[in-house]
């Protein structure tokens, strides 16, 4: 494809249509990431109602070690959402890799910190009940 071609393809968006694109980009993140909270404070109650308190001190650190990664990634798309900035297909990847990557880096401080009373089933059920923030938003018809 010739470069003639591909500018005239692209969509062309009026001011009003990007501003209400943004604005409901930043609703989605909010949505997304406080679904992600509400079902990590959930995992950590029913660990402790089921298991105790160091059952539920394991699944917090379990659903921290994904949702702080992500929140700060939040954060950063945000700013770029408040700031204006054209969306950057090689900044989000930076971004995903990074949040991957410390949640990697935060669970295997977790094991190695925390190894003598940690409780695996416990962490691995909070990492789970945040990764599935979405699918909440899906159940109850809140999709950004």
């Amino acid at each position: 494809m010739r470069d003639e071609d591909i500018q005239e393809t692209r969509v062309k968006l009026s001011a009003q249509q990007h501003a209400q694109l943004a604005r409901r980009s930043q609703q989605g993140i909010v949505q997304v990431l406080g679904a992600q909270g509400v079902l990590a404070l959930v995992a950590v109650l029913i660990t402790y109602g089921v298991a105790g308190l160091t059952a539920a001190l394991s699944a917090a650190i379990g659903a921290g070690a994904y949702f702080v990664p992500n929140a700060l990634f939040a954060l950063r798309l945000l700013a770029g959402l408040w700031r204006g900035a054209p969306a950057n297909a090689a900044t989000f990847l930076v971004g995903e890799a990074f949040k991957l990557g410390s949640a990697l880096v935060l669970l295997g401080l977790a094991a190695w910190q925390y190894h003598a009373w940690l409780v695996w089933p416990a962490l691995l059920f909070g990492l789970v009940a945040v990764l599935k923030g979405y699918v909440l938003l899906l159940a109850i018809g809140r999709l950004p």
